[in-house]
């Protein structure tokens, strides 16, 4: 009888040591497939975010910050009993493009972020103003504004003198240029609405450029 209360006992014993290895293994497993998830999804994120958060890391930069429905408001205030072609600088996601595009105008964006200019484009035929939307992938300060005579820009402080150069030199007497967030250093802006950071600045070239035009590299506008 002794033997045979002790087989049971070892039996027992030896499926219990089964069990806790099958726990241990489950354990590894799930372990595994956590780890090799968490690492998936941060790879995607990395690909995701890097187009944008390269350009910030620019020395002279346009981060994509998403423009308010208060602001855009305002910029379409700026564009009451104006025509002629409109362009936006830095566009992010084509919000201000598509909604002056709503408004009538033949509306162009620059943006250097391939993902925003992808995105741009499925909002704008989402809305249905694919035909008077244009988005390009392209460094702004390697393009010329000349023919544009509404310019719109979502700028930085650092870059402000420098941009407010570039369109002085280039665009044609009446057109306007509208500043968001922050205005442009030595011009006195004509008209001025919202309040904080909802502000927007309205520039009115009224004589003809002082300065000679810049040769400028112009690359190749891209589109994908």
């Amino acid at each position: 009888p002794g033997a045979m209360s002790e087989a049971p006992a070892k039996e027992s014993h030896a499926a219990g040591l089964q069990e806790e290895c099958e726990k241990g293994s489950r354990r590894r497993s799930w372990g595994l497939l956590v780890t090799t998830g968490v690492g998936g999804t941060l790879v995607a994120l990395y690909a995701v975010a890097t187009p944008f958060v390269i350009p910030a890391l620019r020395k002279v930069c346009l981060p994509f910050v998403p423009a308010t429905a208060a602001q855009i408001q305002n910029v379409l205030k700026m564009l009451e009993n104006r025509s002629g072609s409109l362009v936006d600088i830095g566009s992010g996601d084509g919000r201000v493009v598509i909604a002056a595009a709503k408004k009538g105008f033949k509306a162009v964006g620059y943006e250097l972020n391939p993902w925003l200019v992808w995105y741009s484009r499925y909002r704008a035929w989402r809305d249905g103003v694919h035909d008077n939307t244009k988005f390009y992938i392209s460094d702004l300060w390697k393009v010329s504004f000349s023919r544009y005579m509404n310019v719109v820009v979502f700028g930085v402080p650092q870059m402000m003198p420098q941009l407010e150069k570039k369109l002085e030199e280039e665009l044609e007497c009446n057109a306007r240029i509208i500043a968001c967030r922050f205005p442009f250093p030595c011009w006195i802006p004509d008209h001025t609405t919202g309040e904080g950071i909802d502000t927007v600045w309205a520039y009115d070239l009224k004589r003809p450029r002082e300065c000679e035009t810049k040769i400028l590299e112009i690359t190749p506008e891209t589109e994908f």
